[in-house]
């Protein structure tokens, strides 16, 4: 008998723990970016707890992907780092067979150049990355583009996002240069352009932007647009502003690490994000667009017709989705930097 027990008792260890993987879920996700409803949702119908942990940024997600390798089932990252992390290997290639609701999705969003047949990455949002004013204050009311964040008159009263992309945009963009842009010389000229900004700064905050407007810490915030969508209807003062030089758009996806254990978890939690009442929900709650276009179709009609939400064609042409920059992103990565250095 004893015999049989220490036999046994490896299998029964093996089993356990299989059993017990195959019941959760570690999904890394930017803060406030899902339902605690739709998590609670799954874990209904499957049985599969959702472990949520958050980051602000994208390169404080891949850093902590890359030097860990495992931890995790499910990752957000926007299309530069889908691109970069399946270049170098960090990403597991998608079962389509486990994915029956990929039809859901708006054929647009798909097969971009940064995953060419979406080999590793599923769109779950997208949005812009412009300006919300509270247009209560004199100052911010005045502001109409990006170089009226420069005015001295909105010193202390600007957020902008703990983002190198979203900042180094800005002044890109002013100077009529790409959001994307490579060239040395143009980005030396966009940091230039951004020190005496710094000035303006109170803080930088990819967490949660929306609360420093809503508590009136600041009266100008370049943020996202779910969380601009979030406080204009807490606060119909606060107002958002696609500026006419131009802004940044992107596109979050789920994928799934090269690390994962619980693989047949995540892609049964892609599976049941691209249901369309999920999707729906998703959006209405979190205020950023969904690629789900039988989504959009369940969504009350304040939600689709908000600008914040889903901007026309018109504004849509003066935007830019952001892309991989290979090895032009240490230069980004020396003027952020140097930037943050200064506050």
């Amino acid at each position: 008998m004893k015999r049989i027990i220490m036999i046994l008792l490896p299998l029964l260890v093996f089993a356990a723990n299989t059993w017990a993987a195959e019941k959760k879920l570690y999904l890394y996700c930017w803060s406030e970016y899902i339902p605690e409803a739709v998590l609670t949702q799954f874990t209904k119908e499957t049985g599969i707890k959702v472990v949520l942990s958050t980051y602000d940024s994208n390169e404080a997600m891949y850093a902590k992907v890359k030097m860990t390798g495992k931890g995790y089932d499910l990752i957000v990252p926007s299309t530069d780092f889908v691109s970069r992390m399946g270049k170098e290997g960090l990403l597991l290639p998608l079962d389509k067979a486990l994915l029956g609701n990929l039809g859901n999705l708006n054929p647009k969003m798909l097969n971009q150049p940064f995953d060419p047949g979406n080999a590793y990455s599923v769109p779950y949002m997208w949005g812009s990355t412009a300006i919300a004013v509270n247009s209560a204050d004199p100052a911010a009311a005045g502001v109409t583009c990006l170089a009226d964040l420069w005015k001295p008159e909105l010193k202390g009263k600007l957020l902008l996002p703990n983002d190198q992309r979203s900042v180094l945009g800005l002044g890109l963009k002013r100077l009529g240069f790409s959001w994307n842009d490579t060239d040395s010389a143009h980005i030396q000229k966009a940091c230039e352009l951004l020190k005496p900004l710094m000035a303006n700064v109170r803080v930088f905050d990819s967490d949660s932007p929306k609360q420093a407007l809503l508590n009136n810490e600041v009266q100008v915030a370049v943020l996202y647009s779910g969380e601009a969508y979030v406080a204009s209807r807490e606060n119909p003062k606060i107002h958002y502003i696609y500026p006419p030089e131009g802004f940044g758009l992107w596109l979050d996806s789920l994928c799934i690490p090269k690390g994962a254990k619980n693989v047949a978890n995540a892609h049964a939690f892609i599976n049941f994000i691209l249901q369309t009442k999920v999707g729906a929900a998703i959006s209405k709650e979190m205020g950023y667009s969904s690629p789900n276009l039988k989504a959009i179709d369940l969504l009350p009609a304040e939600v689709r017709a908000n600008p914040i939400v889903y901007p026309d064609e018109a504004t849509m042409a003066r935007g830019e989705f952001e892309v991989d920059l290979g090895k032009t992103e240490r230069l980004y990565e020396k003027c952020w930097t140097g930037l943050k250095a200064t506050k």
